[in-house]
């Protein structure tokens, strides 16, 4: 799992877990040529319909933080939205991960086929194959088992346990509101101009880490260490790809793990179902090394399909009880 828990970092740059958990109050820095009388269809709940923001570059192509703030503000609801509709869905998640050897050679293949279901609230990964082939019984056993228990969880959820995981969530939340924060101040951004993703018409956005610029949130100190480029969905305002490269050896924890240069995460978003976005592709190229001992050279891909809508009211309560809406 050590590679997943990498490229969550990598994605977290791009703000794509930070941008479901900030809050909608507007930004004190706003958007210079803001138009507030741009009608959106998009609503906040605390404040009403959510204007269009204005990406007008100034001479140079470039956006300013306040701008991007803005964006921001207006792709995190959007993605909170997006978000609660997910949860109504199943789809299938094809893992393929190849470890590299020094030579570019493939050393060895490992492929996991997950099922994307929701527990409770939860969205949790059900494993349903290994190298394409289905589980064999004591592997199904002992599958079925750990979801058991994650239903058991909730289902026993006492209030002190609920309290503190509420509070978890908080914290979460703030430093996630400081993350995006950060992410706006410390890289130039230049909107590139528009392309078509999946058919649809995207603006594109290049970020560049600022020269000299220091973090002032200690946990968002290696994000200048990466550049990006992102495509927000001109219609649904929906971070619809990005592709995140990092420019220089990123250490976390005290040398405890290192990123190497050129390490790179693409992904990539559908929308299905005129409704509601969800995951595409995703590929990853990473170079790192852990405790300084043990190192990963590491190409993989996570593909997405077979996407389903079951009834509302048919959530999971017991092991396999996945409803479809055919």
């Amino acid at each position: 799992m050590l590679i997943r828990s990498l490229a969550g970092v990598l994605l977290v740059f791009a703000a794509l877990n930070a941008l479901a958990q900030q809050n909608s109050t507007p930004s004190s820095d706003p958007a210079p040529h803001s138009q507030s009388n741009a009608a959106y269809e998009t609503t906040d709940p605390a404040l009403g319909p959510i204007p269009k923001p204005d990406l007008t570059p100034d001479k140079d192509g470039r956006l300013s933080p306040g701008q991007m703030r803005e964006l921001t503000r207006v792709v995190a609801q959007n993605y909170r939205d997006n978000y609660k509709k997910q949860r109504n869905y199943t789809y299938i998640e094809r893992d393929l991960e190849k470890q590299m050897g020094s030579n570019g050679q493939v050393k060895s293949t490992e492929v996991k086929t997950y099922e994307i279901v929701e527990i409770y609230g939860e969205q949790v990964r059900r494993l349903i194959e290994k190298d394409d082939k289905p589980l064999d019984t004591k592997e199904a056993a002992k599958e079925e088992d750990r979801i058991q228990k994650i239903i058991d969880k909730h289902k026993n959820e006492s209030d002190d346990d609920r309290r503190k995981r509420l509070e978890k969530e908080a914290k979460r939340r703030e430093e996630g509101r400081r993350f995006v924060s950060e992410v706006a101040d410390s890289h130039d951004f230049k909107l590139i101009g528009t392309e078509l993703v999946g058919g649809r018409e995207a603006w594109v956005i290049d970020g560049d880490p600022r020269p000299g610029y220091d973090p002032q949130d200690k946990g968002a100190k290696f994000v200048t260490k990466f550049r990006g480029r992102l495509w927000i969905d001109k219609d649904d305002m929906q971070l619809s790809k990005m592709d995140i490269e990092a420019v220089d050896t990123v250490s976390f924890g005290w040398f405890l793990a290192r990123i190497h240069k050129g390490t790179r995460v693409t992904y990539e978003q559908l929308r299905v179902n005129d409704e509601i976005w969800l995951p595409g592709h995703l590929t990853y190229k990473f170079d790192a090394r852990v405790a300084l001992l043990k190192g990963f050279n590491v190409d993989g891909e996570q593909a997405y399909r077979d996407y389903k809508k079951f009834r509302t009211s048919s959530k999971i309560v017991g092991v396999g009880e996945v409803k479809d809406q055919n």
